[in-house]
């Protein structure tokens, strides 16, 4: 493969790595590659596969946890999880339209448009966020915990982000691009 990070081969995969793969096949029926890329660093991997237990725990519906993947893709321009999320949104329920929305910023509910702007803006101001993205995401009725849980979203995505802008990890899901919301 021609990612600039090692994608681990989960045939030959020894330890640590190994055992990590062989859970989230079992629970995912295939290993993607940017696991396999996560694998070069058992202590990267768990803590993302931690932080994906952590925001299933939390507060928000798997739909809006993926829209707002799709919220954080986009802004970080990242093609790899664009691809993920779009498939995996699919199979949480969201349409076509809605997924583009997202990406966007966008939702028909009043209050995921403000969670998702309010990700998108904690993404693009690296968390520096203004008081009235901040009043705006508490008026449309997001508590103290959602507003922390959405910055763990943020984190948890951009974490991914970052490793396949480094890794160039091969898309291994359908291809969606950045910017290219028709």
């Amino acid at each position: 493969m021609s990612t600039k990070i090692k994608t681990l081969n989960p045939e030959t995969t020894t330890g640590e790595a190994k055992e990590l793969f062989n859970a989230v096949e079992k629970k995912l029926g295939f290993i993607p590659n940017l696991i396999k890329v996560f694998g070069n660093s058992p202590a990267t991997l768990k803590s993302y596969l931690s932080l994906g237990e952590l925001t299933a725990s939390g507060n928000f519906s798997n739909k809006f946890r993926e829209q707002l993947a799709l919220a954080v893709a986009e802004e970080n321009s990242c093609n790899y999880c664009l691809s993920a999320h779009t498939a995996i949104g699919k199979l949480n329920g969201l349409s076509k339209e809605q997924i583009i929305d997202s990406r966007k910023g966008q939702a028909e509910d009043i209050k995921q448009q403000a969670g998702l702007q309010f990700a998108q803006e904690v993404t693009v101001k690296r968390g520096v966020v203004s008081v009235e993205a901040l009043q705006a995401v508490k008026e449309a009725g997001y508590t103290d915990e959602d507003i922390l849980e959405i910055v763990l979203n943020v984190v948890s995505n951009t974490l991914t982000n970052y490793v396949n802008h480094i890794a160039d990890t091969e898309i291994d899901f359908p291809v969606v691009k950045a910017g290219d919301l028709v």
